[in-house]
């Protein structure tokens, strides 16, 4: 049967100097788009790092969409005539 550590990942906690070495690459322009993805996504990542950073993406993922359904409202309230605002 096994021991289900090994089958399911790296569940060891993530320790204190490994979080600041990743708050230090996530301050580092551009590394800080791409290494989400491959923390999130990497083969080698503890499950606990990996879980992290998938919700990460996820709440970026809502963000984005916000930002542009939100732009897209005040930029047609923008573009409307003066006549049909009232």
């Amino acid at each position: 049967m096994g021991d289900y550590r090994y089958e399911h990942g790296n569940n060891e906690p993530v320790s204190v100097s490994e979080w600041l070495i990743t708050a230090l690459i996530m301050v580092i322009p551009l590394v800080n788009i791409v290494m989400p993805f491959v923390w999130a996504f990497g083969n080698g990542t503890k499950r606990s790092k990996s879980n992290f950073f998938k919700a990460q993406l996820v709440v970026a993922l809502i963000g984005v969409v916000f930002y542009f359904l939100f732009a897209g409202m005040l930029f047609s309230y923008i573009r409307m005539p003066s006549q049909m605002m009232f």
